[in-house]
């Protein structure tokens, strides 16, 4: 048996992890944002000194944003407590940030490019700020209520300093477009992380509600078999009892029925759990269609079964089980595909999905082994592993024997 793993930090993650990592490193992103498109057009705009100032502003701004985004997911993910020491501290250093840019825009006395450079400034700290306060609040009032703020204070902070009331109302204009933009962005990444978390969360829940229903059929089989049998084994061996107290010879009689129906109903347990471990291959195709169906999984299956000998098909039928535990339980999966087929004399089954994550220097499990020890049994051969980045091929080979009747 040939066994690969899928490697890569990023292959081994689910699907919401990849999700959240990707919404993190986003907000991360917006840092270096801030600082290229506030910080660093300042020095065509304004003197050396003055726009190294605002770059290193502007730039622990930035680092302040990103720590807070990254706590405030923490938070909405319930692994940290809300940050909001943190939330008041960037509250209170994007006031200073942006009010300081003001008075330097209207006492600084550098003409229009500082102007322009300061104003740029005034508009994004307030934008990036209030966006990523909204990160660590819940409910649309309080999102309104920070993006209502950062206007509000924009309006406040222009006015007292004598600006005119067209600019300074063009300027909280942009403030709203900036800061209302950011806080979407940030109210939707967390609504879409919480959906994704949610619907994995519910595929998880109908895998096992699957694989409760399935064991439920085995239990009602096995129900079936033996409640009348020992119902029936209780009043013979009772009516036994009474025979014998009262000395007749009936008494044996009644308890060689006894022995046969226990022997009956061991040779019908042992059917049934036969059935269960050693089902036809066609069973276990529509079974495992049906399960992985139930879990949120698209399942193709391709090729028939019929005709192949009662020692392949048992074989073959370990394979689908197990392939489709694998599935199940160690990947990410949204379409599976099932095919079947005999070609030069031996049966060939192959269980490819999507959405592979097998863990770093797996040797296939105890799962894998044990199929290789059923098919080695009748002569087969069984390969698994990554095909591409996250898909993973599982492919059994079976020789038919010599005389089964199977077209080759």
């Amino acid at each position: 048996m040939r066994t690969t793993t899928s490697g890569g930090w990023w292959g081994r993650k689910s699907t919401p992890g990849k999700v959240e990592t990707y919404t993190r490193w986003s907000f991360h992103s917006f840092a270096l944002i801030e600082v290229t498109t506030l910080g660093l057009p300042a020095f065509g705009q304004a003197g050396t000194g003055t726009a190294s100032r605002l770059t290193a502003f502007v730039a622990a701004h930035a680092l302040l944003c990103s720590a807070t985004a990254s706590r405030a997911l923490d938070w909405t993910r319930d692994r940290r407590p809300r940050p909001v020491r943190l939330m008041w501290v960037l509250g209170a250093v994007t006031v200073l940030v942006a009010v300081g840019a003001l008075v330097l825009r209207e006492r600084g006395g550098g003409g229009e490019q500082l102007g322009a450079a300061t104003s740029t400034v005034f508009v994004g700290v307030l934008g990036f700020g209030a966006g990523t306060l909204t990160l660590g609040l819940r409910g649309p009032s309080h999102v309104l209520a920070v993006v209502a703020g950062a206007v509000a204070g924009a309006l406040a902070a222009q006015l007292p300093l004598g600006v005119a009331a067209p600019a300074a109302f063009g300027t909280a204009l942009a403030v709203l477009c900036a800061a209302g933009g950011l806080a979407l962005t940030s109210v939707f990444s967390v609504w879409l992380l919480d959906a994704v978390y949610e619907l994995d969360e519910a595929r998880e829940t109908r895998a096992r509600l699957a694989v409760a229903e399935e064991r439920l059929r085995f239990g009602r089989d096995l129900h079936d078999v033996m409640g009348r049998n020992l119902s029936v084994i209780a009043l013979k061996s009772e009516l036994a009892v009474r025979l014998a107290r009262r000395g007749r010879a009936e008494a044996v009689e009644q308890m060689i029925e006894v022995q046969r129906i226990a022997r009956e109903s061991q040779r019908e347990v042992r059917d049934v759990v036969r059935g269960y471990r050693e089902a036809a291959l066609d069973v276990e195709l529509a079974g495992a269609k049906g399960v992985l169906t139930a879990a949120g999984i698209t399942c193709e299956v391709t090729g028939e079964a019929a005709g192949l000998p009662a020692e392949v098909q048992s074989a073959l039928g370990w394979v689908v089980r197990e392939a489709t535990t694998n599935v199940l339980r160690h990947g990410d999966a949204g379409r599976c595909a099932v095919g079947i087929r005999v070609a030069g004399g031996r049966v060939v089954l192959t269980v490819e999905n999507d959405g592979a994550r097998v863990p770093s220097g797996s040797g296939g499990g105890s799962g894998l082994r044990g199929l290789r020890e059923r098919l080695t049994a009748v002569g087969g051969e069984l390969e698994a592993g990554s095909v591409g980045e996250d898909r993973f091929l599982v492919t059994a080979t079976v020789p038919l024997p010599a005389l089964t009747g199977v077209p080759a």
